[in-house]
């Protein structure tokens, strides 16, 4: 998977992609603002739909509906060129703690993963470290090809969010 390319203005901050056994993925990336700002880009639905979607894609977030709260829900209907139909991905949030974590499941198919998101404060960076737990080998292997390989691009783009907001 590729991380930022070292001559890129995100290079200091690296996202980093690893494979941590046959069915989890790990993905760190430090960020240049306070947990509680970088908590606000995951959580809001507005600042959210500005940077998930990778822009190489060509997709676009038509609708994203977030409760951010334990036991809440969210469903995000996507647009892609080459589908016909709006894809939607939704879940429910199994645990939120403001600033600090966010745990989601992914519904939208027997293969989705469990995905918990942790936001480590230090000296006014945050570390956000992004892990997914999927059913089945295969399944990790189907994001690994599909929509994982994004998530560099998302990150960088996330920087850049949040560089404008501190």
């Amino acid at each position: 998977m590729p991380n930022v390319k070292e001559g890129s203005s995100a290079a200091m901050n690296r996202t980093d992609v690893k494979r941590k056994s046959d069915r989890e993925l790990i993905v760190t990336r430090t960020f240049d603002a306070p947990a509680h700002i970088v908590f606000e880009a995951w959580s809001n639905p507005e600042l959210f739909k500005l940077w998930w979607v990778p822009k190489s894609v060509g997709m676009s977030l038509l609708s994203c509906d977030m409760d951010i709260r334990t036991g809440g829900k969210y469903r995000l209907v996507f647009n892609h060129p080459d589908f016909d139909q709006p894809m939607a991905f939704f879940g429910t949030y199994r645990e939120v703690t403001p600033h600090k974590r966010i745990v989601w499941t992914n519904e939208d198919s027997a293969q989705g993963a469990v995905t918990t998101v942790t936001f480590e404060e230090n000296a006014g960076k945050t570390l956000v470290t992004f892990h997914e737990l999927y059913p089945t080998t295969a399944a990790l292997e189907e994001a690994l090809a599909g929509s994982a390989e994004g998530l560099p691009e998302q990150f960088a783009q996330l920087d850049e969010l949040l560089a404008d907001r501190s």
